[in-house]
């Protein structure tokens, strides 16, 4: 029987069913979205405070928020479906088109090869045609067309325009280029892309496709922007601008690139560049060199600089259905490798690395602004993404600066001291200046009126760049020198800093503070803090201050082919405003080899590394040392001082010593890392990690079954081998913490790293209370004596925060003992069921 309740207060079936009015809903949904977990007390206070909810139980108020956040997720979950779907389809589109130019290509070379051997057959061996040559070369001679004569004039610059767009396209979408796929790329929906690398063309090419969320003028507005992406490109001076009768602009472009490394020069680019629509309504975007044999503009030789050709490169941007773009990009170089030694030339030569460092990197540039779109939030201690993107920008760009030297803008040669293993240059313009000799409210004046840069390079043999990466940045104290870096500090530091944000990483005295970090994590901007740092033994309050670096990592990805590895850092001031001051230094680590890289786990130094036995840590230790000993790399060293004039001599003498002991450090450390030095020494690990993480994979799975009464997982009856790689891949987030005061994590499986956004050294300094808000760190508190005593305890859902404070939501948690062999604590497991990031 229905209740009737009067005065618009609702209707009720024997409690079982409540009809709420347009009033009582509104009271609900503005508590929802004040809190959508409300605790029974402050559902009790709900009642009290709106008479219009007096007649409803506290129990039937529960059930609405119940189906409230039900509807809630249901929601998120279809609108994430329909995301999906719509990327799905647009991909499924992409890979059929991708199918029919593939089919294309392989009709063509099937023609070819018959033509071939028809033509073979009917040659004698004595006999000398040059139409062979023809034949033989058929595949290339669409690449390098005989250019009919061109002029400067705007007719002569669209006929040159029309032909840069033909060859572009019969590249993106044709079969002007055998194209194979990128070693370690696999395309899916959740990858950059589909990338493939060309094969027996001239020059170095790379192509790639993918969705973007943007439209095609933000995307065309975003990639022709090339120094705000292309982390190598200096200059992009455009030159003029003509307009063509179609619609379209021609624009004459002069470009210079970064030298990479101090043992090759810089190079530069004269070009067209051609802006168009196509009848189908895709934006094209697509560039040309330009050469003396078109009878276009030309352009003089740049001193420094090594003149370099692009051929016909772009974008095709076409608008997907539901939004976003569908992209070909197309990068096609001669780097002209002659004029390099000839141990780089590898460099100049390899497909791959065109791919990460161009091709790759402006997918990613793209995927990263349209995520940031989508999420519009301030991150990173109060700013916005693209503030945050703004100092890598800058780190990146003043480490080139230093390490190319140009002399246009201030840099000088100093003189040896009768050895050229490090080079010392010198820089006293204002505009290097401008920045650096500030007046602090302490009373400390910092005051410099040069900047110098002391540079090296070298050779690596048999220890890849994302291995030796990781250690310069994860034992600092192996190579630092406490001193020169409270020197380097004093330029832009002199007073204590006091910035906040969590501990995330500890390591020899550094404290690693995240920023942020790029979608596919491989790239990191950090805040390093050193602990203990002083500038004078005979100063105690300056031995006992802490010194702050803002530092850029990427490349430690083992898997990326043909990825440079580099750690790029500076000392900030206390303000840490966005226009501080920035002296990069740091280091480069380029990949020589075009071969993909082996990893293993092996080169791990510590328990916490070794449990890391990721997707590109489970392969066998005979692969990798067949293949590691391959492995070449050439490193880059330079690093910046500001200096007094009269002391320029001073500074140079200790920066030389500096940089020499750093070069020694390295190769100290590239030896202990190499695989022969491990396997004659250490023999090589198992790829599951050491038998310390195998046995406490084997107490967390037996306490688990000792307190619960169930199987953590569905092989703990197999050895401790498949223990171990069970719980490393389980879906739920699993970490240990130690039992201490303050409890810190150990160990985590591959979803507790993800949830936490961290990674297993990092892990190590990350406090137990710190993950959870002052709700979730009451409940554990009052729920702690339980565990210790009962051995477990079942938490109710919640919100955590990960490293990098994003607030993760998880639908239960359980936390048990892990017991020893002697049945005594070793430390307390956490299982958070189905988390996700809100």
């Amino acid at each position: 029987m229905a209740m009737s309740c009067k005065d618009g207060k609702g209707v009720m079936d024997n409690g079982k069913y409540v009809r709420y009015t347009p009033e009582q809903v509104e009271a609900l949904e503005r508590l929802y979205h004040e809190c959508p977990k409300p605790s029974s007390i402050r559902r009790q206070q709900l009642i009290r405070e709106c008479p219009i909810l007096s007649n409803i139980e506290p129990k039937q108020i529960k059930v609405w928020f119940q189906n409230r956040r039900c509807r809630e997720k249901q929601r998120k979950e279809a609108s994430l479906l329909q995301a999906v779907n719509r990327k799905l389809t647009a991909m499924n589109k992409l890979l059929m088109e991708e199918n029919d130019r593939l089919q294309k290509q392989v009709s063509h070379l099937v023609y070819e090869n018959g033509f071939f051997r028809q033509h073979t057959q009917t040659t004698t061996l004595a006999t000398k045609d040059t139409s062979c040559e023809s034949v033989v070369t058929t595949g290339q001679h669409h690449l390098t067309p005989q250019h009919p004569p061109r002029d400067a004039s705007p007719a002569g610059l669209l006929s040159i325009a029309e032909e840069t767009l033909a060859e572009f396209l019969s590249k993106a979408t044709g079969t002007a280029v055998e194209w194979v796929q990128m070693p370690g790329m696999k395309p899916g929906p959740d990858s950059i892309g589909i990338v493939a690398i060309s094969h027996g063309c001239p020059g170095v090419a790379a192509r790639a496709c993918g969705l973007v969320g943007l439209e095609p003028t933000r995307v065309a507005e975003i990639l022709k922007d090339l120094p705000s992406w292309l982390r190598d490109c200096r200059t992009v001076d455009v030159l003029n601008v003509l307009p063509t009768a179609n619609g379209g602009t021609i624009e004459l472009l002069y470009m210079q690139l970064y030298a990479p490394t101090t043992l090759a020069p810089a190079c530069d680019f004269w070009m067209l560049r051609y802006t168009s629509v196509l009848e189908d309504g895709s934006l094209v975007v697509c560039v040309r060199s330009l050469k003396n044999t078109q009878n276009g503009p030309s352009m003089p030789p740049v001193q420094h600089f090594v003149r370099a050709e692009m051929l016909p490169s772009g974008y095709l941007i076409r608008p997907c259905e539901g939004g976003g773009s569908i992209i070909h990009i197309v990068d096609h170089m001669d780097l002209e490798p002659c004029g390099v030694p000839e141990v780089l030339r590898p460099l100049y030569e390899s497909s791959a690395v065109l791919a990460q460092k161009m091709t790759m990197a402006a997918l990613r540039q793209l995927r990263q602004i349209a995520h940031e779109v989508s999420q519009s939030s301030v991150t990173g201690w109060g700013r916005r993404p693209a503030a945050l993107r703004a100092l890598s920008q800058r780190l990146s760009r003043g480490f080139n600066e230093a390490l190319n030297g140009f002399t246009d803008e201030g840099w000088s040669l100093m003189g040896n001291d009768g050895m050229d293993d490090v080079t010392i240059l010198i820089n006293s313009s204002p505009d290097k200046l401008m920045g650096l000799n500030l007046s602090f409210g302490n009373g400390f004046p910092a005051v410099s009126n040069a900047v110098l840069c002391a540079k090296a390079s070298m050779l690596l043999q048999n220890v890849p760049p994302a291995i030796l990466l990781r250690f310069l940045r994860e034992h600092r104290s192996e190579w630092a020198d406490n001193n020169i870096d409270a020197y380097s500090a004093a330029a832009v530091k002199v007073g204590p800093c006091s910035l906040a944000g969590s501990r995330v990483g500890s390591f020899g005295g550094q404290v690693i503070l995240p920023l942020a970090h790029t979608i596919e994590h491989e790239e990191f901007l950090e805040v390093i803090k050193l602990e203990g740092i002083g500038h004078s033994p005979d100063d105690p309050m300056m031995q006992t201050r802490e010194m702050f670096l803002l530092q850029l990592c990427s490349g430690m990805d083992e898997a990326a082919v043909g990825s440079c590895a580099e750690l790029i850092f500076a000392p900030i001031d206390a303000s840490f405003a966005d226009d501080a001051p920035l002296l990069p230094s740091g280091f480069r680590i380029i990949p020589l080899d075009s071969g993909k890289e082996a990893s293993s786990p092996n080169r791990t130094l510590d328990l916490a590394s070794a449990l890391e036995i990721g997707p590109t840590g489970n392969r066998a230790s005979s692969e990798y040392s067949a293949n590691a000993g391959c492995v070449r790399s050439v490193m880059t060293i330079a690093f910046e001082f500001a200096c007094e004039s009269h002391m320029q001599e001073h500074v140079a003498s200790m920066a030389r010593q500096y940089v020499r002991s750093i070069i020694s450090s390295v190769q100290r450390v590239a030896l202990a890392l190499s695989p022969s030095h491990l396997s004659s020494h250490a023999g090589l690990r198992s790829p599951l990690g050491t038998p310390e993480a195998q046995t406490l994979a084997r107490w967390i799975c037996n306490s688990y079954r000792g307190y619960l009464g169930v199987e953590l997982l569905k092989s703990c009856n197999e050895g401790s081998e498949s223990n171990l790689k069970s719980l490393w891949h389980h879906s739920d987030a699993i970490m240990c913490c130690s039992l201490k005061a303050v409890p810190v994590f150990t160990f985590a499986n591959q979803a507790g790293l993800d949830m936490l956004e961290t990674t297993l050294v990092a892990l190590q300094d990350i406090a137990l209370e710190k993950i959870f808000d002052d709700h979730g760190r009451k409940t554990l508190f009052s729920e702690f004596p339980q565990i210790m005593q009962q051995g477990f305890a079942c938490l109710q859902g919640g919100i955590c925060l990960s490293s990098m404070g994003r607030p993760v939501s998880y639908e239960r948690a359980v936390a048990w003992k892990v017991l020893n062999e002697e049945e005594t604590a070793n430390c307390i497991c956490f299982l958070f069921v189905n988390w996700s990031f809100v």
